[in-house]
């Protein structure tokens, strides 16, 4: 039974150690919390409308912010916006924004907050035309990620035509603090597009 637990530990601690040795994007050797969301979130792609509009809120606060600032506030979102729960957050009125106005916990934009509820509105909206927002952000990639071979980070781009187009399309659909910036941003979080560089282990 004890070589039983020695080897279970030793391969336990292997495994710790060959994820610790791991080369990733130098963009996220800031601390644990931007590694492991580099290890298991970015560039992983998303599908579900869920997971799509919770990304969706939290990179219209981050517009002019750091993304690490809104990762390190990304439970007090999801306890501010009924857990990104769209078709409530299309509901809220003014007592909804005051109590958000008052929440120290997260990013306290009154206009960032009144365009998280008309983009949960504009979202469902494209549900109802889609069938899903998926259906109908993923159509502009075919259905598949876009590859970006990058090769080092000065390759990554803020902002591609793609993304451009995608904004002004979201844009005249009412969407708010979608600039190709956010736009781009959240097809790299969603796995729209693969912008990894060529060293780091999520390639291989």
């Amino acid at each position: 039974m004890f070589k039983q637990w020695k080897r279970f530990f030793y391969k336990f601690e292997k495994k710790i150690n060959s994820m610790e040795n791991k080369i990733r994007c130098a963009w996220c050797e800031k601390d644990d919390l931007y590694r492991d969301y580099h290890d298991n979130e970015w560039g992983n792609p998303v599908y579900d409308d869920d997971k799509l509009f919770e990304f969706l809120v939290l990179e219209t606060f981050q517009a002019g912010l750091s993304w690490y600032t809104i990762l390190k506030k990304r439970d007090n979102f999801r306890n501010a916006f009924d857990h990104f729960d769209y078709k409530k957050v299309a509901q809220y009125g003014d007592k909804e924004v005051e109590k958000l106005m008052q929440d120290a916990g997260i990013i306290r934009n009154g206009l960032k907050i009144k365009a998280t509820i008309s983009n949960a509105v504009a979202f469902m909206e494209v549900q109802k035309e889609f069938g899903s927002f998926s259906k109908y952000i993923w159509g502009f990639t075919g259905g598949k990620p876009i590859d970006n071979n990058i090769q080092k980070m000065s390759d990554i781009k803020a902002t591609t035509p793609l993304s451009d187009e995608i904004s002004k399309d979201l844009k005249k659909r009412g969407f708010k603090f979608v600039g190709s910036t956010v736009v781009y941003a959240h097809m790299q979080a969603t796995g729209m597009v693969n912008d990894h560089v060529s060293a780091c282990w999520k390639r291989n």
